[in-house]
């Protein structure tokens, strides 16, 4: 499995932006193919999201389709692009 970190910094509203949306982001991530999970954490200056699929392909089409999402749908929000971290999930519980 492969797992990508975007962490959103940018806006204190991105987390509430983005649970509006809820119905268009489940669908736009879990779409992907290799689809295993999508978590998203509010934070103090934003919101951080954790997609995992099973390669590095479905995770940089995750971090590519959601960012033109946002761009389309919260170009007020939007702000800087994500800090983006990925790689491979080697121990899960």
């Amino acid at each position: 499995m492969y797992a990508t970190v975007r962490t959103y910094s940018t806006s204190p509203e991105m987390a509430d932006a983005l649970v509006s949306n809820e119905a268009d982001v489940k669908s736009l991530i879990s779409g992907i193919d290799g689809f295993h999970a999508y978590y998203l954490v509010r934070t103090a200056d934003g919101a951080v999201s954790i997609s995992v699929y099973d390669n590095e392909t479905g995770a940089d089409e995750s971090t590519t389709a959601a960012a033109q999402w946002i761009r389309e749908n919260l170009p007020n929000i939007a702000g800087s692009a994500p800090q983006v971290s990925a790689g491979e999930v080697v121990i899960t519980a």
